[in-house]
């Protein structure tokens, strides 16, 4: 064959092979400017489709969680000032339900329980919630930290007879010497099928870490594991999912300084590093800001969260390393929130940004 028919040959395969699509990105249309942002696994969203307020939610949303996993409903909730709407995924198009602002703000009162840190949310698994308590400082700062994780379980109630009070065990655990809670939302996760807590601590006043707290026996709590003290406080965790595709958790959390995203394989007794990769955000106060995006049928979930600047959403792959896949522009910074609905191809992440506007982006390309 001449070189001029090997060229003509290229340049029609090239030409049949249809272009990557470029992730797409659109601003949801609201009538107010919104201040906060909650996800699909989070008691507001729950809350939201139980408790009426969108009557559709209530059959579509209502399904019972795996054993052993966070309740969930598949829906994101936003409010400000103003005003504040459900958004759900129908079809790969956000549907936004508008709702009192004042209706959703008595909602979220609940994720903070009476005795906790001051505008702390707790972590929420069936009958099982643990949540930071005993106001306190980091060692050596004037960094608000906490100087116990309580864990409160609902205890089985006999049936029959006169109606009785539910019992409740309580067991407040302490982050160790030298050491305390840093005021984070603590995240509940499944190690070797048992429920523990993993939480972000300081050690001292520069250095910082995740505990792993887990049932030492009957009613018992305690610290299990540690992972090494690192300089740059605080490590503020960004999301606990299934990142390697093995049936375990892994922790993606984010290191202040030099903004290192690293993911943490949590054991019985001890956290692996699976690796680390600078350049993204850590966010600030207790705002969710990274999320799980689900893969189609079982794949692994990719990770997104802004990078350094918060002008932009990377999506990344933690499977087998961290592979950034994408890098997305946005119109404003990334400020008070990031959640996504669906998964592969129909998946949607939405980003609360500084401005008050929400974004939505298709990592597919598709329109949102």
């Amino acid at each position: 064959m001449s070189d001029r028919l090997v060229r003509w040959s290229l340049l029609l395969v090239f030409a049949a092979t249809p272009a990557a699509a470029e992730p797409a990105v659109t601003i949801l249309g609201l009538p107010f400017q919104a201040t906060a942002m909650r996800g699909p696994r989070s008691e507001v969203a729950v809350a939201v489709a139980t408790s009426g307020l969108i009557p559709l939610a209530r059959s579509a949303n209502a399904a019972a969680p795996e054993a052993g996993d966070e309740e969930s409903a598949p829906l994101i909730v936003v409010w400000g000032k103003e005003g504040g709407a459900a958004l759900s995924l129908v079809d790969g198009t956000i549907r936004t339900t508008l709702l009192g602002a004042e209706a959703i703000e008595g909602l979220a009162a609940a994720e903070t329980p009476r005795g906790a840190l001051p505008g702390s949310r707790r972590a929420l698994w069936g009958a099982v919630s643990a949540y930071l308590t005993g106001p306190t400082r980091a060692m050596g700062t004037a960094t608000p930290a906490a100087a116990g994780l309580t864990i409160r379980e609902r205890q089985p109630v006999a049936m029959g007879g006169d109606p009785k009070p539910v019992p409740v065990s309580t067991v407040t655990v302490s982050p160790g010497p030298e050491a305390t809670f840093a005021a984070a939302r603590p995240r509940a996760v499944r190690v070797a099928g048992k429920l523990a807590f993993v939480a972000a601590t300081f050690q001292g006043g520069e250095a910082s870490g995740l505990a792993l707290v887990a049932r030492a026996g009957i009613g018992d709590w305690s610290v299990a594991a540690r992972t090494p003290p690192q300089d740059g406080a605080p490590l503020r965790i960004a999301a606990v999912a299934d990142f390697a595709g093995t049936g375990s958790p892994r922790v993606a959390a984010i290191l202040a300084k030099g903004g290192r995203l690293q993911v943490w394989s949590p054991a019985a007794d001890a956290f692996t590093l699976d690796g680390e990769a600078p350049g993204y955000a850590a966010g600030s106060g207790d705002v969710d800001l990274a999320a799980a995006v689900e893969g189609e049928d079982k794949a692994a979930p990719d990770l997104a969260l802004p990078g350094a600047d918060g002008t932009a959403l990377a999506l990344v792959s933690l499977k087998g390393g961290i592979r950034e896949r994408a890098r997305i522009a946005l119109p404003a910074p990334a400020a008070f929130g990031v959640a996504a609905l669906g998964r592969g191809r129909q998946a949607r992440i939405l980003v609360g940004m500084s401005d008050g506007r929400v974004a939505v982006v298709a990592p597919d390309g598709a329109t949102p």
